[in-house]
């Protein structure tokens, strides 16, 4: 039971996440390019501030859907396919 409420949560979290339409896009981007920091992900969308795509990366890696890899003072952002495939697997497609 524990393990089913932990598992609630998580779909919860992604759900919640992909549900705001800037971070879907973000998501759909890093389905096609892997390992973009955050200024690569700001050129793409040209529509958000800087500040407001911190926001957006930072939700979608609490919920487990970006991986980081920090590389002196640059992240660089892909998509965890396990998590996308278990929870969207749409992305996938």
């Amino acid at each position: 039971m524990v393990e089913d409420n932990l598992e609630m949560r998580q779909a919860i979290k992604v759900y919640k996440a992909l549900g705001e339409p800037t971070r879907l896009k973000i998501a759909l981007l890093l389905i096609e390019e892997q390992n973009l920091c955050c200024s690569s992900i700001a050129n793409k969308l040209v529509s958000v501030a800087g500040s407001t795509l911190s926001h957006h990366l930072k939700q979608l890696t609490e919920c487990g859907l970006l991986n980081l890899r920090k590389d002196g003072t640059y992240i660089y952002y892909s998509l965890n396919r396990d998590i996308a495939g278990r929870y969207a697997p749409y992305l996938l497609e």
